[in-house]
């Protein structure tokens, strides 16, 4: 059993506290996202590695829209999360980093040439008006909430104090069962204004995808993300639930220290709530990583963490 590491937070559902104020100044964090159509395959290999079950296209394959980054006006395709080290992109949506005290400017774009349906962006964690809530309700909401396609927006946010530690967003527009359903929601990640950036930040969701239940939309260990990172470096791991169910993340090999102060190995996470937690890793091998409601992880929530000597 490894050295023990710390979790520094763990977030819930709701708006940020208002007695903690945002901070007064910080870095302009811009991000260009948008809403557009793929076809999702939760098992591209076909199989479950573990048991030997093998599955057709018809069982995992469907169409659907994720959040993906761009550059600069939407003009070239970025990865989601580039620090991330694991071995595939679109779903989650774009890992959204910045510090306490930072301003984030997201400007969102409905590209959904397949369904043409609208949709939104809404963020949990952080500060702002109620015309970035991103949030349906008719009668009562603006455009940032029903943003149509071919139609942009720009969210603007502030990580407060309180802010600090990992959050979700998801699509909150009339689409949203739809969209939440079909991988549409990614993670904020804010550290403290002086706060160590890791080496390796690794983002877990887990989240039911009709009969399967997935890790980043992918199901069974040949097809979950596969992270990796060294013997030396600081690694992070941003954890959430989406869908209507709750999990428990367990990394094999490993653990941490939970708020109260105690040592722990498998952490609770519900729909729509989040947590990080950070090591220097020191153990070099190939460990699982896995939710442990046991049902859940025979139906697809499992991968692997390979850690390599520097």
């Amino acid at each position: 059993m490894r050295r023990l590491a710390t979790i520094v937070a763990i977030c819930a559902w709701g708006a940020a506290a208002a007695a903690a104020a945002p901070v007064a100044s910080g870095a302009v964090r811009e991000y260009w996202v948008a809403a557009v159509p793929t076809t999702w395959n939760m098992i591209p290999n076909g199989r479950d590695a573990i048991t030997g079950t093998t599955y057709d296209t018809a069982q995992s394959v469907f169409p659907t829209v994720v959040y993906r980054r761009y550059t600069r006006g939407w003009k070239h395709p970025l990865f989601n999360n580039p620090t991330q080290g694991g071995n595939q992109d679109l779903i989650p949506g774009p890992l959204l980093q910045a510090r306490t005290g930072d301003r984030y400017v997201i400007h969102f774009k409905n590209r959904d040439s397949a369904f043409r349906r609208p949709h939104s962006m809404h963020f949990h964690g952080v500060h702002y008006k109620p015309s970035s809530d991103g949030a349906y309700v008719p009668g009562f909401s603006g455009g940032d909430a029903d943003v149509k396609y071919g139609k942009t927006w720009t969210y603007r946010l502030t990580a407060g104090r309180d802010s600090r530690g990992v959050w979700p967003y998801h699509d909150h527009s009339p689409s949203m069962d739809d969209s939440i359903a079909g991988g549409m929601y990614g993670m904020l990640s804010i550290l403290g204004r002086h706060e160590a950036a890791p080496d390796r930040e690794f983002v877990v969701v887990f989240a039911e995808m009709g009969a399967f239940q997935t890790i980043d939309g992918r199901a069974f260990v040949g097809n979950t993300p596969v992270f990796t990172s060294k013997v030396g470096q600081l690694v992070q791991w941003d954890v959430m639930a989406m869908g209507s169910e709750h999990h428990t993340f367990h990394v094999h090999g490993h653990r941490w220290i939970a708020p109260d102060g105690t040592p722990r190995d498998t952490q609770t996470v519900g729909p729509a709530e989040s947590f990080r937690i950070r090591w220097r890793e020191e153990d070099p091998g190939t460990w699982l990583y896995h939710c442990h409601v046991e049902q859940h992880m025979m139906q697809g929530m499992i991968g692997t963490y390979h850690v390599t000597r520097a």
